[in-house]
């Protein structure tokens, strides 16, 4: 894909399958005459902005598929920048590729992953970082996933890296004038002056930073690990909580062989629930395979919940399979609606000990109140209106442009001539130009955009 396009490309922009409506975007130099060819009771586009009612038909023999409503978007006031027209069609599965087709057959191309938005970005309409924060905003699973994206789109993060690059740029023009003006005996200022504010950029970048890991664990949700003995209640814990049948229960032990894995959304705070094979000493190869499943994902576990039924103990047997656990484990008394001369109340008293029901719900709301605070209730940007590092690519940038700010205050610190010190400027800038986008390379962008989705 070139760096400028300047042909014309057609998507369906809506999810696949039944709905309602589904729009098609088309977008391009000839987007207004690709529409024209399939609006045969029109002569003319109608004003931007303006929706209007109108007959969809087949460009080649003007054969009827759709009455649908058009809106167009002169450049460049439109997403892309671009001329764009959107055909807000019936949904289903026919219609939309219909209607696709005919703008295929009217001019257009298919646009690639990502397409629309790079146009966006490549036209000034949003900076790199505000465009992966398109896709974040796309498939955020929870609600604090969905403010990071919101924040980043609206410049959050892209303002605290435009202020840290103007600061660099800053730093250079001060050498510059250091370099320049050699003959002075004092300089404007100072160089230890310089150095402590370059410490101080390199400061505000490592606090940045720092907010990764979260970002990180926002995106792909905490791990939780259902574990525990054969028939100790897991999978029917682990169906309760995500709301459907997902993993099969029954009374013979062993039963779950693989470890089964589905997102959920708990006090607006994402979680990756896995239910794994029960804990026991086993001589069937399958079994055996599943406990060793188990075993890893219970040493990445953030949290772990131990499945232990109402009126057992927590055996030996548990306790060395939680050996080598970091995380935090929550006991839970699982089947309590069974045990009559145990209810609630006691099992309240235990320190850390929830009873739990599948079948009457007890003890459902009291895990999904308390996973959230084991978690993220340490977060330093959650609730704090931080900006927040969500990918790797930008944290790869800052922790490069952060190291050569500190190569360049060392430098001054001991003593080399300014002009050896101010190469590192550079790369530093060139590092958060990247992140932004400033910087189109061309590689960098087939990056970002192929984890796009068609039509976006």
């Amino acid at each position: 894909m070139a760096i400028l396009d300047v042909d014309t490309i057609a998507a369906v922009s809506t999810a696949p399958g039944l709905g309602a409506i589904a729009v098609v975007r088309v977008s391009g130099p000839e987007a207004c005459s690709v529409a024209l060819r399939l609006l045969t009771r029109l002569d003319v586009m109608p004003d931007p902005r303006y929706a209007q009612l109108s007959e969809i038909a087949d460009p080649d023999d003007g054969t009827a598929i759709d009455r649908a409503v058009v809106t167009y978007f002169a450049a460049p006031d439109s997403y892309t920048g671009e001329d764009v027209v959107e055909f807000s069609c019936h949904g289903g599965w026919l219609i939309p590729a219909l209607v696709l087709d005919a703008c295929l057959r009217a001019g257009a191309r298919p646009a690639e992953r990502g397409e629309f938005t790079r146009r966006a970005h490549l036209r000034g309409k949003l900076d790199l970082v505000q465009a992966e924060a398109v896709s974040d905003l796309i498939e955020a699973r929870s609600r604090v996933l969905h403010t990071a994206a919101l924040g980043q789109l609206e410049r959050g993060l892209s303002s605290r890296i435009s202020e840290l690059r103007e600061r660099i740029v800053r730093l250079e023009a001060l050498l510059a004038h250091h370099i320049d003006f050699p003959e002075e005996d004092d300089a404007p200022v100072p160089l230890d002056e310089i150095a402590r504010e370059a410490a101080d950029v390199a400061q505000l970048m490592g606090r940045l930073l720092e907010t990764a890991p979260e970002g990180e664990l926002l995106r792909e949700g905490a791990l939780v690990v259902l574990a525990g003995r054969p028939n100790a209640g897991k999978s029917s814990l682990y169906n309760a909580l995500i709301g459907e049948e997902r993993a099969i229960v029954t009374e013979e032990p062993g039963t779950t062989r693989d470890a089964l894995e589905a997102t959920v959304q708990m006090g607006g705070f994402p979680f990756r629930l896995v239910d794994t094979a029960g804990l026991r000493e086993t001589e069937r190869p399958v079994e055996r395979l599943g406990i060793e499943v188990a075993r890893r994902y219970l040493k990445g576990a953030d949290v772990v919940l131990l499945c232990v039924p109402m009126g057992e103990d927590v055996s030996e047997f548990d306790e060395a399979f939680l050996e080598d656990v970091e995380a935090p484990v929550v006991v839970l008394r699982t089947k309590s609606d069974l045990q009559e001369d145990r209810g609630g109340e006691a099992v309240a008293e235990e320190s850390g000990v929830i009873g739990v029901s599948t079948e009457s719900g007890e003890g459902l709301d009291s895990i999904r109140a308390a996973l959230p605070g084991l978690v993220y209730s340490g977060l330093l940007a959650v609730g704090a209106g931080v900006p927040v590092i969500t990918r790797q690519r930008h944290a790869r940038a800052l922790d490069l442009a952060r190291g050569e700010v500190e190569l360049f205050r060392d430098a001054l610190v001991d003593g080399l001539p300014p002009e050896v010190a101010a190469t590192h400027l550079r790369p530093a800038e060139t590092a958060l130009e990247e992140m932004l986008g400033v910087i189109s390379v061309e590689d960098v962008l087939d990056v970002v955009f192929r984890e796009f989705c068609v039509g976006k």
